[in-house]
């Protein structure tokens, strides 16, 4: 995806639920539809449990199957550890109607879904109240890159995004919360895959990925430096930014087009 609103759905993508658009037929021989999609739904909310970035049920984590037009999701209220396949909930992406399983979709669905019908090159979506990340948001302030910890995994500062005011409070509360954090990329000029977390102001941070694992590991990645960033401006209240040069080196020899962090498959390799 290239830079600012290039990965982004059509504008009216947040009011696709007014149309209902055919969803692709389970597998007719599995009892469990939509099966590969929420075991890796129900592994990755396992996992989000016992990561310690949540407690009790503050926390979920979703995945989208574009071709089936659907996206599945943690019950709402649902203790981690005990989840099965079963137990996951499949929504159409286009109009948020259940389509498997009988337990209730999180309360943040209608978050998720304007999360993927506007970022289209997202397949995940985690969102925790972890401890320092949460701090950021409740004090309602953008997450500043301050070293090269940060830049390894996020292209600048972490936005926050503006409060919500009564009016979006008082209806359809958590799908304009998915729309404030649309608004700040657009606004912004922002690219999700550059920036692919966000602080909702006094609420808590919202990550995603192309898929579960790097939701997951952004999730994670986004309370390290969060936590960093306070420490580092209780040591020194002042500190700058890191020099946007630094930042970028970092940054894109992980994530850009000539990237050479990590391994690369060698040809005879098994």
């Amino acid at each position: 995806m290239g830079r600012g609103r290039a990965g982004f759905g059509t504008a009216d993508a947040p009011r696709a639920a007014e149309r209902d658009e055919p969803i692709a037929p389970p597998d007719p021989v599995d009892p469990i539809p939509h099966r590969a999609l929420r075991e890796a739904v129900r592994a990755a909310n396992i996992e989000l449990g016992a990561s310690g970035l949540v407690r009790l049920a503050f926390g979920n984590a979703s995945a989208v199957d574009r071709a089936a037009g659907v996206m599945a999701i943690k019950p709402s209220g649902a203790d981690y550890a005990t989840l099965g396949p079963e137990d996951i909930t499949v929504v159409a992406l286009t109009t948020g109607r259940v389509v498997a399983g009988m337990r209730r979709p999180s309360s943040d669905t209608p978050t998720h879904l304007a999360l993927y019908r506007a970022f289209a090159a997202i397949g995940a979506v985690v969102h925790t109240h972890s401890r320092a990340a949460t701090a950021w948001a409740q004090a309602e302030r953008e997450l500043p890159c301050l070293g090269t910890t940060h830049a390894d995994h996020f292209g600048g500062a972490v936005p926050v995004t503006r409060r919500l005011r009564p009016e979006e409070i008082a209806a359809d509360y958590e799908a304009n919360t998915g729309r404030v954090i649309v608004e700040r990329y657009v606004e912004g000029d922002l690219d999700p895959e550059r920036l692919p977390a966000v602080l909702v102001a006094r609420h808590g941070p919202f990550v995603w990925g192309d898929s579960l694992r790097a939701a997951l590991d952004n999730a994670i990645a986004l309370e390290e430096v969060a936590l960093i960033a306070l420490h580092t401006e209780v040591l020194r209240p002042a500190v700058s930014p890191l020099d946007e040069r630094l930042l970028r080196r970092h940054f894109e020899r992980k994530h850009g087009p000539t990237a050479y962090y990590g391994q690369r498959p060698v040809k005879g390799d098994v």
